[in-house]
């Protein structure tokens, strides 16, 4: 996410010299946008392999079980940090960068 949002500001400022609050709001929103589908899709395709774990019933289930409850809980996590904190933080240090 980081990446794309240092892009995303890179950009910004090959376009312009005066940075106002609403054009780093919109380049955060632009950065972000472009990671939103490619990690939406790796937690979706992790996911669809660990839930039917959950509800299996046989010899090693248990085991299966316990190893795919933490990913699931690291998977879930890691969507919301990419998502929503790590581009609220980028956007608060650029905030106070300006000023």
């Amino acid at each position: 996410m980081m990446v794309y949002l240092d892009e995303a500001f890179v950009e910004l400022q090959k376009k312009t010299t005066v940075f106002t609050k609403e054009n780093i709001r919109q380049t955060v929103i632009n950065g972000a946008a472009l990671r939103l589908r490619p990690k939406l899709m790796t937690v979706f395709a992790i996911l669809g392999g660990l839930i039917p774990i959950l509800y299996i019933d046989g010899v090693g289930s248990e085991v299966m079980k316990a190893i795919a409850t933490p990913m699931i809980g690291g998977m879930v996590t890691s969507a919301l940090l990419t998502l929503f904190v790590i581009p609220v933080l980028f956007y608060m240090i650029k905030l106070r960068n300006l000023k």
